[in-house]
């Protein structure tokens, strides 16, 4: 791209000073390059294909500069033009995932280029992605999210490779949109492939209702067709919801399995050795349907349905996410019928697979009822992908581990070699190096550039760990990141301001209540409580910031969000101790807030209970950045500490094997009566300390705890229990900071004990381990 100067240039001459003109016209002139290599990419060799309802990608277009090696130049041109070099920050987030499934699978597309593995991802191209977030009166509301408002010069639709997808009473084409996903420093491209779903040719406008005046009925194929890649993760309290949920995951899945398979078709391979072409992972159960669907396109092809089952066990794994019940996926028989009823008979050939290997294994009668694919008449996902794929892994060595002795133990019984763990990673190439340049300007000339593609080179980084200058430069970055943060947070959240000399205690990740933020609020609360009552004389002031989506339907997360909003009005605004403590939930958190508040972070929270998060990503990309984890012993948070050291972070609650023993009579009520700290928390739930304008919202979150709840078991998450560990180890690591110098000293042991967290490490573990590549 030796002539990318001269046609940058020549762009910003053509474009002057306007963002999105600029945006779309660089776009183009790096797509001009890799276009066509773009287009072969499918062709030759076994590939990998990722499989997944979620890829929160964030802003490409630096990213993609900086794999190109094309960013300082963008940058030092733009400047030399008169043009901010951050210009691109207005540029909207792709926002295609909610949480760490989709940035991890994002994660590993981007690891992959840049080690030559030829990995595709296959997702939906979502007209709105999640939802932009804003609140009015401390309430959660939700506006579409338009991510293609600039454009989308980075994707590329293919017209001519769409694939047909038949529902009960409906078929819509899955046309697929290409976005490159590149290398760093490599001249390795392969591909992300989102579907959107459009109405049959003919059918996008009925003439003769439109002519009777029925307008919404000329228009309602074409509607009904485009809903199904409308929104990501649609309401589904209802039937409609569901069925729109089994819709989308069938949607893309098929149309994936399709593409793949018209590829395999054009290099004239036979369909008995499918698998030695395609090695296809299940990211999570929502492409599960995969299993029969594969099965069904091969018979098609003409083989039996051993073959093919033979074929398809060869071809998928399947990833899993999640330890809790409710989270592995059940869909009713009769709904799943009523949108996909072709795919219907070949669950029940798989079910009856099962029944034949059972047996041989000398399972018969109700024992089978904890395998069984189909029982009492609902679709166990989970247990349809353990059986129709090759490979299980978890995503973190607890989580994996509690896999085989709990969630999934019958399968492991079973299958034992069949269960591997991949503990995940995140790419430090957008979560250092771009996120941080800093940062990542004082490791490089510490200890050269080879971390950017082995992350185990930071290490040597740990010779430093007593050098003054270093760690006063760690200090200093710090409060340049923290600068930045502030300068953002003013335009974002309507003039806010930070107190750079303060704590930054950062809590930002999806809102469910295993991850605690409720717990967090307390903690606040109990602090605010004892400053007003002069029992905390030495407190380091702190600035806690909270950044998370609730989703729509889930009214007891929208109720913590509006809690939390509640205790920083309170706090704010009480000149007694609002030189102490502040307290900020920001709007619309997404990837490119994260890249801000992530460098600043000094106190990571971390804080699920143990046993509930699967691994978690956040608390690996606070660590390559400096910030300690305050947290659990739960999910990767574990294998955090044992590379960096429990002496470099804050560990506290119960641990999986406390709560076993604790869980049959655990009595949060008790401990409310009898603690007057927890009960005086709690109570500003109910007693009128707070607005809470819906008039129910926070008195659900009080009976949540206290009980009687209306769903789940009171305290379901353990929050009572670990409350005053918690903040005992929340004002040990306040007292820690004051240390500034041994404060440097332990985010230095967590930087350069971060090496293991690369995603580029777990990729090259699922391409030898997992898909043979």
């Amino acid at each position: 791209m030796s002539s990318y100067k001269q046609k940058l240039e020549s762009v910003i001459h053509a474009n002057g000073k306007k963002p999105k003109e600029l945006y779309n016209a660089i776009s183009a002139a790096v797509m001009e390059e890799i276009e066509p290599r773009l287009k072969a990419v499918s062709s030759g060799g076994r590939r990998a294909s990722y499989l997944s309802m979620e890829f929160l990608i964030g802003r490409v277009v630096y990213a993609n500069l900086f794999n190109l090696k094309l960013l300082d130049e963008t940058k030092r041109i733009l400047a030399d033009n008169g043009l901010d070099p951050n210009m691109f920050e207005q540029i909207e987030d792709c926002a295609l995932g909610n949480g760490g499934l989709g940035r991890l699978a994002a994660c590993f597309l981007d690891s992959a280029a840049t080690h030559n593995l030829p990995l595709d991802g296959y997702g939906i191209r979502y007209r709105y992605g999640l939802f932009k977030q804003y609140f009015d009166k401390g309430f959660q509301n939700e506006i579409p999210d338009n991510w293609t408002n600039f454009g989308d010069p980075w994707s590329v639709r293919r017209e001519d490779e769409r694939v047909r997808i038949d529902f009960k009473g409906q078929s819509v084409w899955a046309v697929p949109y290409d976005m490159p996903v590149i290398g760093y420093g490599n001249n390795t491209l392969n591909r992300l492939r989102l579907w959107k779903a459009e109405p049959l040719t003919g059918q996008e406008f009925n003439f003769d209702e439109f002519n009777k005046q029925n307008y919404d009925a000329a228009f309602s194929v074409k509607n009904q067709a485009e809903a199904i890649s409308a929104v990501l993760y649609p309401n589904d309290d209802t039937d409609e919801g569901k069925r729109l949920r089994i819709k989308q995951q069938y949607f893309f899945t098929s149309a994936s399995l399709q593409s793949m398979f018209r590829d395999f078709k054009a290099n004239g391979g036979d369909f008995a050795d499918f698998h030695k072409s395609y090695a296809v992972q299940l990211n999570d159960t929502h492409p599960a349907v995969a299993v029969p669907e594969l099965i069904r396109l091969l018979i098609q092809e003409n083989l039996s349905f051993n073959e093919a089952f033979e074929v398809t066990q060869k071809t998928l794994a399947y990833t899993n996410h999640t330890l809790m019940a409710e989270a592995l996926e059940k869909w009713d028989v009769e709904l799943f019928c009523s949108v996909v009823p072709e795919v219907y008979p070949y669950i029940v050939m798989v079910q009856n697979e099962l029944g034949y290997f059972l047996h041989k294994k000398g399972i018969d009668g109700g024992a089978r009822q904890i395998y069984n694919i189909i029982e009492e008449k609902r679709i166990h996902m989970a247990r349809l992908a353990v059986f129709g794929t090759h490979t299980t892994n978890g995503v973190a060595q607890l989580h994996t581990d509690l896999l085989k002795s709990d969630t999934l133990k019958e399968w492991h019984e079973l299958y034992p070699k069949k269960f591997l763990n991949k503990t995940n990673g995140i790419t430090q190439r957008r979560w250092l190096a771009l996120c941080n340049p800093e940062l990542s300007q004082l490791i490089t000339e510490r200890i050269g550039d080879k971390w950017l593609t082995d992350l185990s080179e930071l290490k040597r980084f740990e010779a430093f760990k007593d050098d003054s200058n270093t760690l006063n430069r760690l200090n200093e970055i710090k409060r340049l990141k923290k600068e930045q943060l502030s300068w953002h947070v003013k335009f974002h959240e309507y003039g806010a301001t930070l107190d750079l000399d303060s704590i930054f205690d950062i809590q930002v990740k999806r809102l469910h209540e295993y991850k605690r933020q409720l717990l967090n609020a307390f903690s606040i609360l109990d602090l605010y409580f004892s400053l007003k009552d002069g029992e905390l004389k030495d407190l380091h002031p702190m600035t806690f910031l909270f950044g998370a989506k609730a989703a729509p339907g889930y009214y007891r997360a929208k109720g913590i969000i509006k809690f939390i909003n509640e205790i920083a009005k309170l706090v704010n605004n009480d000149p007694d101790v609002n030189d102490k403590l502040k307290v900020l939930f920001v709007q619309n958190y997404n990837v490119s807030y994260a890249e801000k508040l992530i460098p600043a972070c000094d106190i990571s929270e971390q804080i699920s209970t143990a046993g509930t998060e699967a691994s978690g990503t956040g608390n690996m990309k606070f660590m390559l950045n400096g910030g300690l984890t305050l947290g659990t012993y739960d999910g990767a948070n574990i294998e955090i500490v044992q590379n960096a050291g429990e002496e470099n972070a804050f560990i506290f609650g119960a641990r999986v094997e406390d709560i076993v023993k604790i869980a049959p009579k655990y009595n949060p009520k008790e401990i409310y009566e009898t603690n007057p700290r927890i009960r005086r928390v709690l109570d500003t739930l109910i007693d009128g300390t707070l607005s809470d304008e819906s008039g129910f919202m926070l008195k659900e979150l009080y009976s949540a705890i206290v009980g009687p709840a209306y769903y789940g078991r009171d305290d379901h998450y353990y929050l009572l229990l670990d409350f005053e560990d918690y903040v005992d180890a929340k004002l040990k690591a306040n007292n820690a900071y004051k240390d500034r110098q041994n404060w440097a000293k332990m985010c230095l042991a967590n930087i350069a004990n971060a090496g293991f967290f690369s995603s580029d490490r777990t990729i090259l573990e699922y391409a030898k381990e997992i898909w043979n590549l």
